[in-house]
């Protein structure tokens, strides 16, 4: 009680326009806090209603344009070998006769009328005359007369006859008018030919370096092997280890394998020769036709 009368008598000791201000505070703040409770501060958002009525409106136009007699969807030429299932499902085709097109393309087949079109996909008479007008196939499928005379005259190309040369009287000329065979390479092959003294078979061709299967296949269409009367024989059971190394096939450790061999068994015929050492077994047919026993 005495707290009580000491804050009434703290009050009373204000000023007549301390008081009035203390009054005014209380009541604005109630008013305030009135002011807070009793208003509702929600905002309203319009744009889903302008949405909706757009929408709307929008729907309202593309029906109005389909019941127009006169809107038509523009549709601009097109080859009918290439229709897809929507396109053709736009021009008003059903599944089977879609189906009908595409299986006869997969066979690599292509339509080149509307006749052979309509023969193909079985579409009805009003459906081909709606969409006839706006096929375009190719120019040389409209021109075949003008095509097939000017390629019969002008443009189907003359087979050449094929000279076949011997390989061992080529010049590098002969060899440099084969494609894919230059100034190197030709010199190579003419280098080959001159350390044997001639080839005894186009397969020798697979050991120039530099030679590709491409080019060594028109190589053989060109050239054979016709005279071997230049290449160089060595006595297999005569020769000695060094005269034996100069041979390209061998090198001086089958040279000497090769001596070994005939000094222990007598002379070497074509049979022994898988029997020596490190022989080429791969290229003994070749080796063979430069050697004599």
């Amino acid at each position: 009680m005495t707290n009580d009368n000491s804050i009434l008598q703290s009050i009373l000791s204000y000023s007549k326009s301390q008081r009035i201000g203390i009054v005014l505070l209380f009541t604005i703040i109630i008013i305030c806090q009135g002011f807070y409770f009793f208003c509702d501060f929600k905002t309203f958002d319009d744009s889903g209603k302008d949405k909706a009525n757009w929408l709307a409106n929008q729907s309202v136009i593309d029906s109005l344009k389909l019941l127009d007699k006169n809107y038509k969807p523009k549709i601009y030429p097109f080859n009918p070998n290439f229709i897809t299932d929507f396109k053709g499902y736009k021009l008003g085709m059903s599944v089977a006769e879609i189906d009908r097109l595409l299986a006869y393309r997969k066979q690599n087949k292509f339509v080149n009328s509307a006749e052979e079109f309509q023969a193909v996909t079985k579409v009805s008479d009003s459906l081909l005359k709606t969409m006839s007008p706006y096929f375009k196939f190719p120019d040389w499928v409209k021109n075949k007369k003008e095509y097939r005379s000017k390629y019969a005259k002008n443009e189907i190309p003359k087979t050449e006859k094929i000279i076949i040369l011997d390989i061992n009287e080529a010049t590098k000329e002969d060899l440099m008018k084969i494609y894919g065979i230059g100034d190197k390479i030709s010199d190579r092959i003419l280098e080959q030919k001159s350390k044997f003294g001639g080839f005894v078979s186009m397969e020798q061709m697979n050991d120039v370096w530099g030679l590709s299967p491409e080019v060594i296949e028109r190589l053989n269409k060109h050239f054979v092997v016709k005279s071997t009367s230049t290449i160089k024989k060595i006595n297999i059971n005569n020769a000695s280890v060094k005269e034996l190394s100069q041979f390209p096939f061998f090198r001086y450790t089958l040279a000497k394998e090769i001596v070994i061999y005939r000094s222990m068994n007598g002379d070497i015929k074509i049979e022994d020769l898988t029997k020596i050492k490190g022989f080429p077994v791969d290229k003994i047919k070749i080796i063979a036709l430069y050697l004599e026993f």
